[in-house]
């Protein structure tokens, strides 16, 4: 196959998994499309054999920790954990939604670094919908901020986000080193969401409503919490040991596995379905594709514009290139484009990709699949999402958030050294 043809097949290829994962004609997986489109990849000749064995290879241990990941928030949700935090919101906000807003905050946020964001989306908004129904206040700002901090707040660390695990893997940070340098970025681009919510919804956020009663709290799932504690703390301790970090993540999932099928409230099926086996193959197909796209040209456009050195200016058009491929392409087809591109400049500016695919895509609803399926939830609810809104939103926070997260990364790179 001649290199035009090789690239035109390659941009399609790419395009069409796209297009499958935004539709999902039939409510189909988003694997149903992106596999074969990467078997056409290979089968045509626009990757080789051997390139797609080797993005394989590289994918195989990201995907399994995301596995893992999925497994657990998903036993943590069974567990009760999620119902427990919307009761301690309930609690927090005493029937003022501002105060509603700040505990939606500060669970997401938690919630999204710890547990990754598709828990923030998947398991936390349903809970945020219920919260705001029993205290009697709009959905809309608390809603929205589940979406905006699934992409925001999975800044802090490598196991937040599936593009957060690929540039881990390829920065050659520790993971409490990267955790270090990302933990400012992290409040910064927080801090900004928050002030824009607070202007953008104060009419939503005005008004008082009754204080409920404690009636019916669910207790807190002490033994959830602990692993998840454990699992965290194991994060930290494998990489130390020459340990892969999926270990840890796997035994968390593991314990909390074992009991909930000991006491019959999973069955192994379930649990194994958890792990969203689809979702792992359009990973692994979506990432062949991309790769061809970048065999046949696209690393030498962007290897062209791409800035060097770590300086405030070049971490910052970095970070502005990763947000608007984001939105262009995804999140994650622009991160597995622009690592290989960015990190032999160092893990500056590896991070600084970081910032630009995990903030840029509050911009769109294309930017991140996470925004994708909060769209669904939300609609499940008999929710409008607003274009117009959303759009507007994302230019008053996007803006504002990666300039200043940009600085707060260059800072810590300066005191911490990277």
């Amino acid at each position: 196959m001649n290199t035009t043809t090789a690239e035109a097949l390659s941009v399609a290829l790419l395009l069409l998994v796209l297009a499958g994962a935004v539709i999902r004609p039939f409510g189909l997986p988003e694997a149903v499309l992106a596999v074969p489109a990467a078997a056409v990849a290979v089968g045509s000749g626009a990757i080789p054999l051997e390139h797609a064995r080797e993005e394989a290879a590289r994918l195989g241990p990201v995907i399994g920790f995301l596995a893992a990941v999925l497994v657990l928030a998903r036993l943590c949700d069974e567990a009760g954990l999620f119902r427990a935090g919307g009761a301690w919101m309930a609690r927090v906000a005493a029937g003022r939604p501002r105060r509603l807003l700040g505990a939606v905050f500060a669970l997401a946020s938690a919630v999204t670094a710890v547990l990754s964001l598709d828990a923030t989306v998947v398991l936390l908004t349903p809970v945020v919908f219920a919260t705001a129904a029993r205290l009697g206040v709009r959905p809309k700002p608390h809603v929205y901020a589940c979406t905006h901090l699934s992409n925001t707040a999975s800044l802090l660390l490598p196991v937040s986000n599936l593009t957060n695990l690929l540039a881990f893997a390829a920065s050659g940070l520790s993971f409490t080193r990267f955790a270090g340098l990302m933990v400012l970025p992290w409040l910064v681009a927080i801090a900004v969401e928050y002030v824009v919510f607070r202007r953008w919804f104060r009419g939503d956020l005005a008004a008082a409503v009754p204080v409920p009663d404690g009636a019916g709290t669910p207790p807190l799932p002490v033994f959830a919490l602990v692993t998840v504690v454990c699992t965290l703390a194991g994060f930290v301790v494998t990489p130390a040991l020459g340990i892969d970090p999926a270990w840890a993540a796997a035994a968390g999932a593991l314990v909390l596995a074992v009991r909930a099928v000991a006491r019959r409230r999973m069955t192994v099926r379930a649990v194994a379905g958890a792990a969203g086996v689809p979702f792992l193959a359009f990973v692994l197909a979506l990432g062949v594709v991309v790769r061809a796209v970048v065999d046949n040209g696209l690393a030498d456009v962007l290897g062209r514009i791409v800035p060097g050195g770590t300086g405030p200016a070049a971490l910052l058009g970095v970070a502005a290139l990763a947000a608007v491929l984001a939105n262009l392409i995804n999140n994650l087809p622009a991160v597995l484009v622009l690592l290989p591109l960015t990190a032999p400049a160092g893990p500056g500016a590896v991070l600084a990709v970081l910032l630009g695919v995990n903030i840029g895509p509050n911009l769109t609803y294309a930017g991140s699949l996470a925004t994708l399926l909060w769209r669904r939830i939300v609609h499940q609810h008999e929710h409008d999402v607003d274009l117009k809104e959303f759009t507007v939103l994302g230019l008053l926070t996007v803006p504002a958030a990666l300039g200043l997260a940009v600085v707060a990364l260059w800072g810590s790179l300066y005191v911490l050294g990277g």
